[in-house]
């Protein structure tokens, strides 16, 4: 399947030019536009593979557009310059832009420039997964050590008060979390706070 691209620029001339060099180099250009909101907007709607966005353009300049796709629709974007300066290399990299080029440029550099944009991107979205799936385990983690506290601390008001047993209160906890379909840490905050007592029987 071909690499869906998006192009906005604002200067027509340029922007066929890009449409042809592409589409000799087996891209599918599913949309062409001159101003950044449509851009923006054909991007959310088509949701391309790679966007060639320039960086003078009405509505919203290409830094803008870049800035705000990484926030909702993250593509892989090339941004167009007519200058090279470091800040704007920076600027470029801080709103998430994978690669730039400074017009003017021939074909080979273009598609230098999309491949090595789609593979930093297709390289970020593995690691952002990656990063998702630690976040999750942390959580979980956190949430078993918490769980394990509370119970423990039932446990010991349950002993304590009640004369139970280290068992005997285990089993309390468990069973009443199985009686009312409950998860034993809401059995446990509820012996707590006073909620839930034994009935008296130890057992």
């Amino acid at each position: 399947m071909a690499t869906r691209v998006i192009i906005a620029e604002d200067e027509a001339i340029v922007r066929r030019d890009l449409r042809e060099m592409l589409e000799l180099e087996g891209y599918e250009v599913v949309a062409d536009v001159g101003r950044g909101d449509e851009a923006l907007e054909a991007i959310r709607a088509l949701k391309p593979d790679l966007a060639v966005l320039d960086i003078k353009m009405p509505g919203l300049d290409g830094m803008e557009v870049a800035r705000r796709l990484q926030a909702e629709a993250p593509v892989a974007v090339v941004v167009l310059t007519a200058f090279s300066q470091r800040t704007l290399v920076e600027e470029a990299r801080d709103a998430g832009v994978m690669a730039y080029l400074v017009k003017p440029f021939q074909a080979r550099e273009l598609v230098a420039a999309l491949e090595v944009a789609r593979a930093r991107f297709d390289e970020r979205q593995v690691i952002e997964a990656e990063l998702a799936k630690l976040r999750d385990e942390q959580e979980r983690l956190r949430e078993r050590l918490e769980t394990r506290v509370l119970l423990d601390r039932a446990k010991a008001l349950l002993m304590e008060r009640f004369n139970m047993t280290e068992p005997q209160a285990f089993r309390f906890l468990q069973k009443t979390a199985m009686d009312q379909r409950a998860r034993v840490r809401a059995i446990a905050e509820q012996v707590l706070s006073g909620e839930l007592q034994p009935d008296g029987s130890g057992d």
